[in-house]
């Protein structure tokens, strides 16, 4: 009688049997099970073979499931993948990028950053610093919440880089540029020409444009679709590394860990984005 009435209760509050059937197919797939045919589903389920096959075929349908070809079987399709990664998504960023910018910081030995574009300003999400000799002397007390212009920081110019150009140039037309270190781009045309620079090599870069001795170079973090949703960057004094070694030796590990967290954010690349 209990069970009768629980379902009556469910109907009432608008339960859907045939929703929680066919989540429960999806739920069926396991990493040591990512093949599995209707026969086994229905017999895991307890549905006859036939409401089986029905739920199987709508879900395959609207690719949540992909038969495979040779078996007839099928798999987890990435449409369930898309909802993973959503959900991921969703998460804070901060929190999810944490301890790949801390690997980082601890690998190179210099202090690593994340910040997303507000307007025309960056702000400063995350920081992992080091005690390294010198390091302090480029800190510009920056804390997480901390705003910087986007033209004179390579975390700006690398999320600005990749920016529609109608949402660039509505950026760069609020910009005010004014010279803020020995290599500031004062100029609209300037730093355009580094945001072309940027798309080009994937990677941009700030050589005492923010402040004297401080150099860094950043890339962008993008999301499941592709757009850029943050940057990370390494910032050094002058004095310890050289333009170009910050950039050949310490770029393939910034770039490694912009991957990294990309991926966990439903980046799957390139191709895959377009």
């Amino acid at each position: 009688m209990g069970s009768v009435e629980a379902g009556s209760r469910l109907a009432e509050s608008g339960y859907s049997q045939s929703l929680e059937r066919g989540l429960a197919i999806l739920s069926s797939f396991r990493p040591e099970r990512p093949l599995l045919g209707v026969s086994d589903l229905a017999r895991e389920l307890g549905l006859s073979r036939s409401t089986t096959h029905r739920y199987v075929a709508t879900l395959a349908a609207l690719d949540y499931l992909q038969q495979d070809p040779a078996s007839r079987k099928y798999r987890l399709g990435l449409r369930v993948l898309d909802l993973g990664f959503s959900a991921i998504s969703s998460m804070e960023l901060r929190t999810l990028a944490a301890p790949h910018l801390q690997e980082l910081s601890d690998e190179v030995g210099h202090t690593s950053n994340m910040a997303v574009l507000d307007g025309s300003d960056i702000v400063y999400v995350e920081r992992c610093r080091t005690s390294r000799h010198g390091q302090r002397e480029i800190d510009l007390n920056l804390h997480i919440g901390s705003r910087l212009p986007a033209y004179c920081t390579s975390m700006g110019k690398a999320l600005l880089a990749f920016m529609p150009a109608e949402e660039r140039d509505a950026v760069l037309a609020s910009t005010n540029f004014s010279r803020r270190g020995p290599n500031t781009r004062t100029s609209r045309q300037a730093l355009l020409k580094d945001l072309e620079r940027v798309r080009e090599s994937g990677i941009a870069v700030n050589d005492q444009e923010l402040a004297y001795g401080l150099r860094s170079i950043a890339v962008p973090v993008r999301d499941t679709s592709g757009e850029p949703v943050a940057a990370i960057n390494l910032a050094v004094h002058r004095t310890m590394v050289s333009l170009d070694d910050l950039i050949v030796r310490l770029g393939p590990a910034l770039r490694r860990t912009a991957d990294e967290i990309s991926a966990r954010l439903g980046y799957r690349g390139e191709d895959a984005a377009a």
